[in-house]
């Protein structure tokens, strides 16, 4: 069997501020950084310690990496970071409330910014971020300016099938710390579900989803398996 463990950043201070992030660098709120303490607690109970880490270049992930190995003590994994493993970006809605986009622009679109499959949110203004493209200059990486769910499976499948399918494929159990909408992309495609279906996938911060593999990287159940439960 070939394990995979993903794990969805924990709290940031904008979920806890219901504002949508992407690209934005936001930090951990102190509810994230125990979320993070408790799923690498989850690891060690289960027995399920990781052999190597994948994460996004975005902080919220980083550090809910850092933190859940020290509390599994597996700190000393090799680590790999990508840009292929940030979340979405929301273009223009990036910093704003969700409940000021709701009310401004009705629950329909809203949904479908924030849910569909297909629909991209408005991109954001050039310039708008100064600053934006200095961290991905050096990587040759061209900052999106708005993405849906589609792009986002689109780039982050290059990096599935190359890195992370080598690890799986040589047998070591795999911690992948992400993002919402990155992970519910994954899912959608380890799960093969539909397009029109992936509004209803909902990935909480925090929560360790184990996955077991075939020697071909076909998942043994539909769906993983939440570890849960208290350390």
């Amino acid at each position: 069997m070939r394990t995979l463990i993903l794990l969805r950043h924990g709290q940031s201070v904008w979920n806890a501020a219901d504002r949508f992030a992407g690209w934005v660098d936001v930090p951990l709120s102190d509810v994230g950084r125990k979320e993070a303490a408790r799923a690498g607690a989850l690891f060690a109970k289960a027995g399920l310690l990781p052999d190597v880490v994948h994460t996004s270049l975005l902080r919220r992930a980083v550090s809910t990496a850092d933190i859940a190995l020290d509390a599994a003590d597996r700190h000393w994994i090799p680590v790999q970071r990508t840009w292929r493993l940030n979340e979405r970006h929301y273009g223009a809605l990036q910093g704003r409330s969700r409940e000021e986009v709701r009310t401004r622009f009705g629950d329909e679109r809203f949904m479908a910014w924030r849910r569909s499959y297909d629909v991209a949110p408005p991109p954001v203004e050039q310039d708008a971020d100064g600053d934006r493209d200095a961290r991905y200059r050096h990587l040759g990486v061209t900052v999106p300016e708005t993405e849906s769910l589609k792009d986002v499976l689109a780039r982050l499948l290059p990096y599935w099938e190359s890195a992370v399918c080598a690890d799986l494929h040589a047998g070591r159990t795999v911690l992948l710390v992400a993002h919402g909408n990155v992970l519910r992309a994954l899912i959608s495609h380890l799960d093969r579900i539909p397009s029109d279906a992936i509004r209803q996938i909902t990935v909480p911060t925090g929560e360790p989803i184990r996955y077991e593999f075939t020697d071909t990287l076909r998942p043994t159940d539909s769906h993983g398996l939440p570890l849960g439960g208290n350390p």
